[in-house]
């Protein structure tokens, strides 16, 4: 796990008291919150200042809103990890910050410790998807009828349980819920979706979960 004292923060939210709550949690655990932005324009001149490992990213903002600010941060030289945070009604938001590079992705009204954890791995380069919007996402893509496949799974090499992890991950569990309901380590959990990551051809969970869905596995 890694220190938490060592990851630098950006939160950009238009809602100043958010943004206070989300320093004063942040704070709380030891994370170094390197500045706060009030519209994404901000956002983004801030983020090539500073350097923050990660931004936390309100999706709906005045002047530049939080998806094209996202698009903006991955053309930096050092571009951070994004956690989008969003509200139920942010769905068409949500899906176009997939697209322009967010890894993680939040409801505003998860837990504290929810929130540690999306950031922590989001500095690994992993994302932690709210179960919610995991269901959005997945909902949105099953519009689109997937691609014939012939037994894909079989196709790509996915063994029996590493199909059930990415059932589990395309739900939005973390690795620590699919650890407790398949009663296996969360090291093992790990390798499962290292192993799933370059069989799908794929950099982390929601775009193994997208894939997943294109190819009809889940």
């Amino acid at each position: 796990m890694i220190d938490a004292r060592t990851i630098r923060v950006l939160i950009a939210d238009d809602q100043a008291l958010f943004r206070e709550g989300l320093h004063a949690v942040l704070t709380a655990h030891g994370i170094d919150v390197v500045g706060e932005a009030s519209n994404g324009d901000e956002a983004v001149t801030l983020a090539a200042r500073l350097h923050p490992d990660v931004v936390l990213m309100d999706l709906r903002m005045p002047i530049v809103d939080g998806v094209a600010a996202t698009r903006r941060l991955q053309a930096l030289p050092r571009p951070p990890r994004v956690i989008a945070l969003t509200t139920f009604d942010d769905d068409e938001s949500v899906f176009d910050a997939v697209r322009a590079g967010a890894l993680g992705y939040l409801l505003k009204d998860s837990s504290s410790a929810r929130l540690i954890e999306a950031i922590q791995l989001a500095v690994r380069g992993e994302s932690l998807l709210d179960p919610s919007v995991a269901a959005k996402l997945v909902g949105e893509f099953a519009r689109i009828p997937p691609a014939p496949q012939r037994d894909a799974s079989a196709q790509l090499g996915l063994s029996e349980r590493e199909l059930t992890v990415l059932q589990h991950l395309a739900r939005g569990a973390s690795n620590k819920e699919i650890a407790a309901e398949l009663r296996i380590s969360e090291g093992t959990v790990k390798n499962h979706l290292t192993s799933i990551f370059e069989k799908l051809e794929v950099a982390d969970r929601t775009r193994a979960a997208l894939k997943a869905r294109s190819l009809g596995l889940v």
